[in-house]
């Protein structure tokens, strides 16, 4: 009787045009891999999204004035205010959307990233990504496309998940929605405006995830790349978790510096007040370039950047938590599948 590995041999042998795609490799094990490592990083970068949000919306087109009451003065202290008075359960508030948020989005940008940068060099240099140089504008590009992508399937979640950070029985800033969760949340914003409710200020999140993805895919290779190449000889191979931390730590700065403006912009358009009467849009923003118009004029250019060190501590940290399990992931996948 053979063995297995036999009739795994004769099978190859007679179906030798069948082109076997390693698990690691394929488009639904990428999915599922970038969806449950951003689930795993988003568990403990949550609370630092609640204390951006509410950084962002406090003193929402307000002028700045010196006698300015502020509940919230820096990081640190919005952190201790919230634990103090909501508890955990007020530092982790928006979780569950944010699972939800985190599978759309990331599952989307981190599954079909690969397959639409290869799309991309074929189409404008006829070979595979894989046979040649890194071309920095093809995979900013490949990313940005993934992450609108991943953005609008997930415009509804993050849409809850922001109102529900933002609301605060102690200390309110913005409008307050004052959801019982992310199930009554949603059935609230149907009933109010239906599918238009649903997905409104996804022009903004589609803004934000295009810009921030575009540059976090392509700098996290190009950073994972010059490691690997010239640190080798020092352990820091490819598939070394060390490497994959070190390129996390240098993209998730510069991802934070290009997001923020859209981060805030995109913040505001979800949380504001529907418009009255039926009309379309916000009670404050009809869009996100009115949005950005009206918050630079009443609060300066640097309001653009309020809560930077928040997303930054945000965005650092599960930009390398996110990478690390995922590379993990991959490498189980090729160990086991």
């Amino acid at each position: 009787m053979s063995t297995k590995a036999e009739q795994m041999e004769e099978i190859e042998t007679a179906v030798p045009n069948v082109a076997r795609v390693p698990a690691q490799n394929n488009v639904a094990f990428a999915w599922f891999a970038g969806s449950l490592a951003s689930c795993g990083a988003v568990t403990f970068t949550n609370p630092f999204e609640v204390v951006k949000t509410r950084l962002q919306l406090q003193g929402e087109l307000a002028k700045t004035t010196p006698n300015m009451v502020r509940t919230y003065h820096n990081v640190a202290q919005a952190f201790w205010v919230i634990g103090k008075n909501e508890g955990l359960r007020g530092l982790q508030k928006g979780l569950g959307p944010g699972y939800m948020y985190q599978i759309m989005l990331n599952g989307t940008r981190l599954g079909f990233y690969e397959p639409a940068k290869n799309m991309l060099y074929r189409l404008f240099t006829g070979q595979a990504s894989n046979t040649q140089k890194s071309i920095m504008p093809l995979n900013v590009a490949a990313g940005g496309l993934c992450g609108v992508a991943g953005a609008a399937l997930g415009s509804p979640f993050f849409l809850v998940k922001t109102r529900i950070q933002s609301a605060s029985s102690f200390a309110a800033v913005g409008f307050q929605h004052n959801y019982k969760g992310a199930v009554d949340g949603l059935r609230r914003i149907w009933r109010e405006g239906g599918l238009r409710g649903l997905y409104r200020g996804m022009d903004a999140a589609m803004m934000r995830a295009g810009a921030g993805s575009s540059v976090q895919l392509a700098t996290y290779d190009h950073f994972k790349s010059y490691i690997s190449r010239n640190l080798a000889h020092r352990g820091l191979t490819d598939n070394s978790a060390y490497t994959h931390f070190l390129a996390s730590m240098g993209t998730g700065f510069f991802v934070c510096l290009v997001m923020n403006p859209f981060d805030v912009v995109s913040t505001r358009m979800y949380n504001q007040k529907a418009a009255s009467g039926g009309a379309h849009g916000g009670a404050l923003y009809k869009n996100p370039l009115q949005c950005f118009y009206k918050t630079v004029t009443t609060e300066g250019f640097f309001s653009l950047y309020k809560g930077f060190l928040a997303h930054y501590l945000r965005l650092g940290p599960h930009t390398i938590l996110m990478f690390v399990f995922v590379e993990q992931i991959k490498a189980l996948g090729a160990r086991y599948l």
